[in-house]
C-alpha cells in the first residue's frame, strides 16, 4: 500500500510539472498570436484502488513495476482549446520539449471513434527527479475543443447511467451530435479568420496613413512645399 501511495505521489509531481510546461507554452503562444489557445487545463491521477482494479481486469501482475510497464493513463491531463488548429499547435510544441518523449499519438479528430468520440491523445514519458533518483513515468494528454469536451462529458455520463450499454437510438443521437460539432468548430474557426482578416486590414490602413503623415511632416521640415502639395 505504501509503495502505491509513493507511486501516486510521483505521478502527481509529473502532472504538476507537465501542466506548468503547458501553461508556459500557452503564455508563449499568447504573445505570438495575441490570444490564448488553451482555455483550460484539468488533471487527475488514478487512485490506488482504481489502478489495482485495472491491472486485475487486464490480467497484469499487481505491482508498482507492472503499473509503470502496462498502464499509460494513470496520470491524465486534459487540455481544452478554442479551435481545432490550436490542438495541433499545442501538441507540436509539446512534442518539441527536450525532456518529453512521445510514445504514441491517437488522433481521434481526423479518425473519430465509431461512437463519435473526438479528441487528440498523446502518450508521453516524463522523468521526475525524486530523493531516490530519477523516475520515468507515462502520462496521457488529451487535447480537444470546448465543443468536443462537452460531447465527451455527456457521453461519459450516459455510459455511467446505462452501465456502458447505451441504447442504439441514444447512440445515434450522439453520433449526429458529434457530426454537428465538426460543423460548429469549423464555423467558429471561419469566424475567427474573418475577425483576424478585418483586424489585419485595419492595421494596414492605420500604418499607411501614419506613413503618409510622416512623409508630409518630413517634407515640411526640408521646406519642399511643391513635394508636399
Amino acid at each position: 500500500a505504501r509503495q502505491f501511495r509513493e507511486l501516486n505521489m510521483r505521478y502527481t509531481c509529473a502532472i504538476r510539472e507537465v501542466k506548468t510546461k503547458l501553461e508556459v507554452l500557452n503564455d508563449d503562444l499568447a504573445i505570438r498570436n495575441q490570444r490564448n489557445p488553451i482555455q483550460m487545463i484539468k488533471s487527475r491521477v488514478k487512485k490506488p484502488e482504481s489502478i489495482i482494479e485495472k491491472l486485475h481486469r487486464r490480467g497484469f501482475p499487481i505491482s508498482v513495476k507492472s503499473v509503470r510497464e502496462n498502464l499509460y493513463d494513470v496520470a491524465g491531463i486534459r487540455v481544452i482549446c478554442s479551435f481545432v488548429d490550436d490542438i495541433y499547435t499545442v501538441a507540436e510544441m509539446l512534442a518539441r520539449q527536450d525532456d518529453i518523449n512521445v510514445l504514441m499519438v491517437k488522433d481521434y479528430i481526423r479518425c473519430p471513434k465509431v461512437n463519435g468520440y473526438r479528441s487528440y491523445h498523446i502518450i508521453i514519458d516524463y522523468t521526475v527527479n525524486t530523493i531516490k533518483g530519477p523516475k520515468t513515468l507515462s502520462a496521457e494528454i488529451q487535447i480537444r475543443t470546448m465543443a468536443m469536451n462537452f460531447w465527451a462529458t455527456i457521453e461519459h455520463s450516459l455510459q455511467y447511467k446505462y452501465k456502458e450499454h447505451i441504447p442504439d437510438y441514444v447512440q445515434q443521437k450522439l453520433i449526429d451530435a458529434s457530426r454537428a460539432i465538426i460543423e460548429i468548430d469549423k464555423a467558429m474557426s471561419d469566424v475567427r479568420d474573418e475577425i483576424m482578416d478585418a483586424q489585419n486590414s485595419h492595421q494596414k490602413k492605420e500604418n499607411l496613413i501614419k506613413d503618409i503623415l510622416n512623409n508630409i511632416q518630413n517634407l515640411y521640415k526640408v521646406a519642399n512645399k511643391r513635394e508636399v502639395t
